[in-house]
Parts: C-alpha cells; structure tokens; sequence
C-alpha cells in the first residue's frame, strides 16, 4: 500500500496557534477588505440611486450622512477597507513587477502598508466625522 502524504506532517492545523508573520496578516486583511468593499457596494450603490433619484433623496442621504452615527460607521468603514486595500493592492502590484520580494523587503513592504493605510484610516475618520 502507498501513502500518498508524508506521516511527518501535522495532522490537525489549529489557526489560532500559528503566529502569521506581518506580510501575511496584511495579505489576509487585503482580501478581508475586498469581501468587505465588495459587501459595501450595495450600501454604496443604494445611497448613490436614493441620491440621484430626487432632490429630497439627495437631501435624505446628505442628512443620513451628516447626523446618522450607524451612516457615518458605514461610511468611514467603507473608505477605510478602501484606503488598506489600495495601499495593499500597491504592495501586491510591487511584487509582481518583482521589486522587493526578499524576505525582508516583503517584512518592510507589510509595514509601510500598515503605516500608510494608518495614516489614510484616521485621515477618513476625521473627513467623516
């Protein structure tokens, strides 16, 4: 009889005791936010027709925006899976033009994404709110 998978193996991987390094993370939290944006559309897409479809929609959205606290949690969710998944969508990009995929340019690439994305996240949050 042929095994066919070496025994050596782990039999049982239990994700929350892997520790994933940086550039890993942000891999994941890149494909997170484009379910996210994804997920979004709608509520995007929604405001967007409720805003073109009369002047008192306009106005319904306009003032869900202004005063609504869930609106604006929405909204600055939305930019923020936006601003990580750009900057992300740039480091990706960056690696298949082959620029930086050492070890250690993929750990600073990871880090730089957090950083900028940080940055962007609060710049929403302040534009938001």
């Amino acid at each position: 009889m042929y095994r066919a998978v070496n025994s050596k193996r782990p039999v049982n991987l239990d994700l929350s005791t892997i520790q994933f390094p940086l550039p890993a993370l942000t891999s994941i939290a890149h494909r997170i936010t484009g379910v996210i944006l994804f997920v979004g559309l709608i509520f995007a897409f929604w405001a967007l027709d409720k805003s073109l479809s009369s002047p008192m929609g306009f106005e319904a959205v306009s003032d869900a925006l202004a005063h609504n606290i869930l609106a604006k949690l929405v909204a600055w969710g939305l930019l923020s899976a936006l601003a990580f998944h750009f900057v992300a969508g740039v480091k990706h990009l960056l690696m298949d033009a082959d620029i930086g995929v050492t070890l250690e340019g993929g750990v600073q690439k990871a880090q730089i994404t957090v950083i900028v994305s940080a940055v962007l996240i609060i710049l929403a949050g302040v534009w938001v709110w």
